[in-house]
């Protein structure tokens, strides 16, 4: 479950099925190469299925499995955590941040 990605993912399809398209604009900044991989990644280790329709066009959808939605639930402490914090967070960053130089 390595990554930033990955529970960015399985966020966006805990409450049902998703197509690639709409997973990759939710998902703000992935590239498609990227998300491709980390689709993969999880359908690999049980956590996802993807669903291929069959059709022309193409369509696919990817649904988190009951294993998956396991994890999804031990992942929403940790998230509930960085909502809460979310400004603290940003503070301690910012503060630990490099000053940028000053021009004269």
């Amino acid at each position: 479950m390595g990554g930033k990605w990955k529970p960015l993912i399985l966020y966006h399809l805990q409450h049902g099925p998703r197509r690639f398209g709409d997973l990759r604009r939710l998902v703000e900044g992935i590239s498609e190469k990227v998300l491709i991989q980390q689709l993969r990644d999880l359908q690999a280790a049980g956590v996802l299925v993807r669903h291929d329709y069959q059709e022309v066009p193409p369509r696919v959808d990817y649904t988190v499995t009951p294993f998956g939605m396991t994890l999804v639930q031990a992942l929403m402490p940790l998230c509930q955590w960085g909502t809460q914090n979310r400004a603290a967070v940003a503070r301690r960053l910012g503060a630990d941040a490099p000053e940028a130089p000053v021009s004269a």
